[in-house]
């Protein structure tokens, strides 16, 4: 039944369009004219790259960036695994719209189109250390749900979410793809103590034991163990990939959606950057597992797409860059000696 649920998604991810190695010539042809010595802006010129690269545009742009946020809540806040109530997650989408939470002042200040998707919030996920999170169902209309959100001219999308107890939910998805037990994977999300520590990390070890031996698959891993907010970005992540929109990802929960997609195919999240290494402490090991890094690292832990969205920063500067600094010639400046 899996198989049959999934198998659009699966065909999706394994059969997303390449980058556009002309339209990153392109970036790199004009790059080596600009009024500075080559590769001197270091990763900026190579976030250029990336945005030619996955919008196939030999001048790439960044007309209409979005941060999209998915919001949804946990049955296992059940089991004591968060220091908030599961009505934060309501009052902060409340926040979102209303422009007080962290990533509306980025997004206002910055010119970022700011996007909540609410996801049946007064219906909270099963609790997984009791029964699966989602049936086959819902986890795939979920999906489907996730694919629509980009609908538009977005040209760079950044994800990121909002779910009381959703660290718990992306520990356990780390813990069955790659392994471990709880304390290897929980930190302390939105501020626990030692003891509410302990309680997290039993959580995810019930919740592994409950559902061993229907975790073979990641598909089956993210409807037992995972959240709607988790299912929606891995939509959003497929859809971008075939309408040439590249993806920035924020922390350990967002980044839990793009394991899952990796584990289907590596391939799959390559026009996607990490947008910042958590504070949590499983975050560098699953960017580690997936052989990838993020772009920066300031200790944050906010979730929000707030680290996304710093990251876009970045991407809009670097292309700003590119775009409007002066070649040799423009400027009447002489060249690299030979």
């Amino acid at each position: 039944m899996t198989a049959q649920a999934f198998a659009d998604f699966q065909d999706l991810l394994l059969l997303g369009p390449d980058g556009n190695e002309e339209a990153v010539a392109a970036v790199r042809a004009r790059d080596k004219v600009l009024t500075k010595p080559a590769g001197s802006l270091g990763q900026l010129e190579g976030l250029v790259e990336f945005l030619a690269r996955w919008q196939g545009k030999p001048v790439p742009t960044m007309d209409d960036p979005m941060v999209a946020i998915f919001a949804a809540n946990h049955g296992v806040t059940d089991q004591g695994v968060s220091a908030f109530p599961r009505a934060v997650t309501q009052q902060m989408v409340a926040n979102f719209t209303k422009g007080g939470a962290a990533i509306s002042q980025i997004c206002a200040l910055h010119e970022i189109n700011l996007r909540v998707f609410e996801l049946a919030l007064e219906v909270p996920t099963g609790d997984i250390t009791v029964v699966p999170a989602m049936d086959e169902r819902t986890c795939a209309a979920t999906i489907a749900y996730g694919m629509e959100a980009i609908a538009g001219d977005v040209d760079l999308l950044c994800i990121g979410e909002m779910g009381i107890g959703n660290t718990t939910v992306a520990a356990a998805i780390y813990a069955a793809l790659y392994g471990g037990s709880g304390a290897d994977w929980v930190g302390r999300g939105t501020g626990l103590d030692d003891e509410g520590l302990r309680r997290k990390a039993g959580a995810v070890d019930r919740a592994l034991q409950r559902h061993a031996g229907r975790l073979d698959d990641p598909f089956d891993i993210l409807a037992n163990l995972g959240g709607r907010e988790i299912a929606a970005m891995l939509g959003a992540i497929i859809s971008a990939r075939h309408q040439k929109v590249p993806v920035i990802i924020d922390g350990f929960v967002a980044t839990a959606a793009a394991a899952i997609a990796h584990a289907i195919h590596p391939g799959s999240i390559d026009h996607c950057l990490f947008g910042h290494l958590s504070a949590e402490p499983g975050h560098a090991r699953a960017l580690q597992a997936m052989g990838r890094t993020g772009v920066l690292d300031l200790g944050m832990r906010l979730g929000e797409g707030t680290g996304a969205a710093l990251a876009a920063i970045l991407c809009k500067t670097a292309l700003h860059l590119h775009k409007n600094m002066a070649t040799f010639t423009e400027a009447a400046v002489s060249g690299k000696s030979a």
